[in-house]
């Protein structure tokens, strides 16, 4: 996967985080994994398809997601409410956007599809066609793992190819 791809949605993520718990995350763990994802809290799945295609797994420890609901709703959150899952798909748009527009001002043209509740079913399809990085983003409230499995579609590839002059 080309850091190209990643860097614009660990950025996207890290400004996110900071503003919505008022302190720095930190990114303590950098995972590639092939197999099927395993959720570790409550999780938001992004697909792409286009110039770029894949998808984006935000995860977020409960306590984490009810800080960030706490911040969206201006009150105390308890990480059992039903809102806080809610919280974990509006933060996957706010940093799915950020990235997105990053990647658009850089040429490239694709789909983004609504965040929606990563099922269980879904995490033992997902990765099993690609190579996914990970990465844990640690906060006082707790982790945010953020799954990137994103790859530049076939034709696009074949157009940063340069080819050799005989």
């Amino acid at each position: 996967m080309k850091m190209d791809l990643i860097q614009p949605f660990i950025g996207a993520l890290d400004a996110v985080l900071a503003e919505m718990m008022h302190a720095p995350a930190t990114i303590v763990d950098l995972a590639m994994e092939e197999d099927g994802y395993r959720k570790r809290g409550l999780a938001s799945v992004v697909m792409f398809k286009g110039q770029i295609e894949g998808r984006i797994v935000l995860d977020m420890e409960p306590q984490a997601a009810a800080k960030v609901a706490g911040y969206l709703t201006g009150t105390d959150v308890d990480p059992g409410e039903s809102i806080v899952p809610e919280t974990v798909c509006e933060l996957a748009n706010m940093v799915i956007g950020n990235a997105v527009t990053q990647l658009n001002d850089r040429g490239f043209q694709f789909k983004v599809f609504p965040p929606s509740l990563l099922t269980e079913e879904q995490c033992a399809k997902a990765g099993h066609d690609s190579e996914a990085t990970i990465l844990c983003f640690e906060t006082p409230s707790g982790n945010v793992h953020l799954n990137i499995a994103l790859h530049y579609h076939a034709r696009r590839s074949r157009e940063r190819t340069p080819l050799s002059v005989g």
